[in-house]
């Protein structure tokens, strides 16, 4: 069809959030490693514009609001003519791997977030 497979998107946008835990110098393995697992309870995209395939796509991923309970992930994607193709909103919850218990942000996961944004 010459377009992106519209279910790679969520894909993407996974690479997107482990990239930027990664910029922000935590590893999203780290975070589990510390007993925190962070499931996806939500998506939803807007399809602008296909994207094509071999075209480079530049994805930029925005946490504009403080976590709580739940955390979440604006994305713009854009293609190599930077034309805004399609945008998403994940959230995400924090779980404790060992109790399988909802919990707040922890404080070493805050304290990254709060010397990097505000909110």
């Amino acid at each position: 069809m010459k377009y992106v497979y519209y279910g790679n998107y969520a894909e993407y946008l996974e690479v997107a959030r482990v990239e930027l835990f990664r910029e922000l110098g935590m590893p999203y393995d780290q975070i589990e490693k510390n007993g925190i697992w962070l499931p996806v309870s939500e998506l939803t995209i807007k399809y602008i514009k296909p994207g094509l395939y071999d075209q480079i796509l530049d994805i930029h991923t925005f946490i504009r609001k403080k976590p709580g309970v739940r955390i979440e992930f604006d994305y713009e994607i854009y293609n190599d003519a930077q034309q805004l193709i399609t945008t998403a909103k994940t959230t995400l919850f924090f779980l404790d791997a060992k109790t399988g218990k909802i919990l707040r942000c922890p404080d070493f996961l805050m304290e990254i977030l709060e010397n990097n944004w505000n909110y």
